[in-house]
C-alpha cells in the first residue's frame, strides 16, 4: 500500500499531536517512565531561566516532587513536519505549587521532536517567558 504525502503527513502531525498530549499530561503527573519513554536519548531541555538540562537531569528535575503541577494548559499548538523532524508551538499555561507557594506561569514553548524508527521523541524544548 502507497500513502500520499498528505497522508502521510496528517499522520505524522496526528501522531505528534497524541506525544505532545502525552508529555503534558506526564509531566503534571510527574511520570518519570512515561517522560522517559517520550523523550530521545540526546535530549536538550531548556528552561526559561536559561538552565540546561539532559534526559536523566529533567527526568530527575521533572518527578522530585519540588513542584506540583495543577494545571498544565497548551494554548495555540501548532505542529508542523519537516522529514523525520516535527516542530512544536505553543503558549504553555501552568499553575503550580512551588514551595508552599501557587505560582503561575506563561511561556512561549519551541519544542523539536525527532522520529526515530516508527517513534516520534522529543529532542530539545526551549522556553521563552512571555
Amino acid at each position: 500500500m502507497t500513502l500520499d504525502r498528505g497522508h502521510a503527513a496528517t499522520t505524522d502531525d496526528e501522531a505528534v499531536a497524541k506525544k505532545v498530549e502525552a508529555f503534558r499530561l506526564a509531566q503534571i503527573a510527574a511520570d518519570a517512565k512515561a517522560l522517559g519513554a517520550l523523550c530521545a536519548d540526546d535530549l536538550s531541555y531548556s528552561h526559561s531561566s536559561g538552565f540546561l538540562e539532559d534526559k536523566a537531569a529533567f527526568i530527575a528535575n521533572a518527578t522530585d516532587g519540588k513542584t506540583e503541577f495543577l494545571s498544565i494548559t497548551y494554548k495555540d499548538p501548532s505542529i508542523k513536519i519537516v522529514g523525520p523532524a516535527a516542530i512544536v508551538r505553543f503558549h504553555w499555561m501552568a499553575e503550580m505549587m512551588a514551595d508552599g507557594k501557587k505560582v503561575a506561569n506563561s511561556l512561549h514553548i519551541l519544542m523539536n521532536w525527532q522520529k526515530q524508527g516508527d517513534e516520534w521523541k522529543l529532542l530539545s524544548r526551549s522556553a521563552t517567558k512571555l
